[in-house]
């Protein structure tokens, strides 16, 4: 509806609303047609039949005083411009399922008329209705946008067209699908749109990831609608013959992370340092010749690494900073070998920086993780350059920088109240940034910003950790390897030497629900967790 249809009805029902008027032409005593509530009422009744904006119900549109004040209010929003607050249901069963939903989630922004807030995780599962087809990937993203529910469900719909939906059966496969689940407080119901959604409360593919986004939020108040939390109706489902997960995909030709599978194998990230001055290897693989350098890389890989954490920059405290461009020079040519190793073609290249600007120079030559020990705190364009490059990203906890950490230890709640809280925070950056939940991955930084006792509080109660308000369902990393307070508990002074306690602390560390450790004894650290998952993921 244009604006000046809105403001036509709005005027009309202005009119109306104050009774009988009085035509300028006529005595006080004459009232003309046009001047009629009942022909006014009929008139803004064909305005907003002509716009965008639904019935309440399925019946026809009525003349009732009650009726048009929901109308006139929503146009007087929309005819200002007001941006509203809408929840959609991403899913896709077809191709590359998570690209699609990150194609659909681009495409709503692309049009303009559409903000992505916020998604949830993505959550593998079994197709209802029509069961025989493949398995779904289902989310939720919270957004704002100016247009009206009809008019938000058009936009949806011609992005779904746009992406070459092809709706062959109701309910059936579909390479994308796109439906409103909430808009704003809004109860209405025609022949194109229902909400809140249909079947959303019976759905928990749609539950799940709406209470990741809005758990203690009620359906509108309407005497037709159950009243309850959407976390109290999840929870009143039937339990799934198998639980569902939430996804984390991290490159082509590596499955997805699934943080709630029992089962899962603890993914081994190898540490491939290539600086003069990193705390422990420190110029093992700094100005190699290419030969030793892919050897190295490949006894990583037959070693059972299945992510590969290239860093140009050292993290330890009171380490000079190199340039992005000395780091830059040093981590490109390794990203570049990488990808030309036959025996890396499945490998996942996580890039170990603070700077945007070597992130984003690294994605483009193939690297698919960017693991920043800030989580954007050091370098204001992170975030922002982590959302439009569209990667994986890990996000760890520290506190101030390499040189000042040391001294920002103290956390007056506790250390696992003080860890989840700010890196709920990061988080929160993240999403506002356009980084995808489904994206992020944590780390709670061991060694970082924490004294030994924090340490060892930190991997005694990671699995509380894991279970912060905000956090649940992300999957986490954890690097204790052959770290300082690894060496004053042990006695080992030398860090190459601290293999046994880096083990323990390992062990510790899937037990609380790590899913990829950080090493850089590979071979020896691959059977610890072949170990520790043996005994704890079942």
């Amino acid at each position: 509806m244009s604006c000046t249809t809105e403001l036509r009805a709005l005027s009309l029902w202005r009119r109306a609303s104050r009774g009988l008027r009085l035509s300028s032409r006529h005595s006080c005593n004459a009232i003309t047609p046009r001047a009629t509530p009942t022909y006014m009422q009929n008139r803004l009744l064909h305005l907003v039949q002509r716009s965008s904006l639904p019935a309440v119900s399925q019946k026809p549109l009525v003349c009732s005083r009650h009726n048009l004040q929901h109308h006139v209010r929503f146009i007087s929003r929309v005819a200002g411009q007001k941006k509203h607050r809408a929840y959609v249901a991403l899913g896709s069963n077809m191709g590359d399922r998570i690209a699609m939903i990150e194609q659909a989630c681009k495409e709503m922004e692309i049009r303009g008329n559409i903000k992505v807030l916020r998604t949830s995780s993505l959550w593998e599962t079994k197709a209802m209705y029509v069961v025989d087809q493949d398995m779904f990937v289902n989310g939720a993203c919270e957004i704002e946008t100016p247009l009206s529910p009809m008019q938000l469900l058009d936009e949806l719909q011609a992005v779904e067209n746009k992406m070459g939906r092809i709706k062959v059966i109701d309910k059936g496969p579909r390479n994308i699908d796109l439906d409103i689940l909430l808009y704003e407080d809004v109860v209405m119901k025609n022949e194109r749109l229902q909400l809140p959604h249909a079947l959303m409360l019976e759905r928990e593919f749609v539950l799940r990831p709406l209470c990741e986004l809005i758990p203690k939020e009620s359906l509108p108040h309407d005497k037709a609608l159950p009243a309850g939390a959407l976390q109290e109706h999840l929870s009143s489902l039937p339990q799934s013959d198998q639980p569902l997960s939430p996804l984390t995909p991290l490159a082509p030709g590596q499955p997805n992370i699934t943080a709630f599978q029992p089962t899962r194998d603890t993914r081994i990230m190898s540490i491939l340092n290539v600086t003069p001055d990193s705390f422990s290897d420190g110029g093992e693989n700094f100005n190699k010749d290419e030969t030793t350098l892919a050897n190295t890389i490949k006894s990583h890989i037959s070693a059972g690494a299945t992510i590969l954490d290239i860093g140009g920059q050292s993290t330890r405290p009171g380490a000079a900073q190199a340039s992005a461009t000395d780091e830059l020079d040093r981590i490109l040519p390794a990203v570049n070998l990488i990808k030309q190793l036959p025996e890396a073609k499945n490998m996942a290249i996580s890039i170990d920086t603070y700077r945007a600007e070597v992130a984003e120079e690294s994605i483009k030559a193939g690297a698919h993780i960017i693991n920043d020990v800030s989580a954007g705190l050091m370098d204001d364009n992170m975030l922002t350059t982590m959302g439009r490059l569209g990667c994986a990203v890990c996000l760890m906890h520290m506190r101030g920088t390499p040189e000042t950490m040391s001294k920002l230890t103290s956390y007056p709640e506790g250390v696992i109240e003080g860890v989840g809280r700010e890196l709920l925070e990061r988080v929160r950056a993240a999403e506002a940034a356009g980084v995808r939940r489904w994206r992020i991955i944590l780390d709670p930084g061991i060694g970082f910003a924490k004294t030994q006792e924090q340490n060892l509080e930190l991997l005694r109660r990671l699995d509380e950790l894991v279970k912060y308000p905000g956090l649940e369902g992300l999957p986490w990393l954890v690097g204790t390897s052959r770290k300082a307070f690894i060496g004053k508990i042990t006695g080992i002074q030398e860090a190459k030497e601290r293999t046994w306690g880096t083990a323990a602390a390992i062990t510790a560390a899937i037990k609380g629900g790590s899913d990829i450790v950080r090493v850089h004894d590979v071979a020896e650290m691959g059977q610890v967790a072949k170990m520790a998952d043996a005994i704890w993921r079942v």
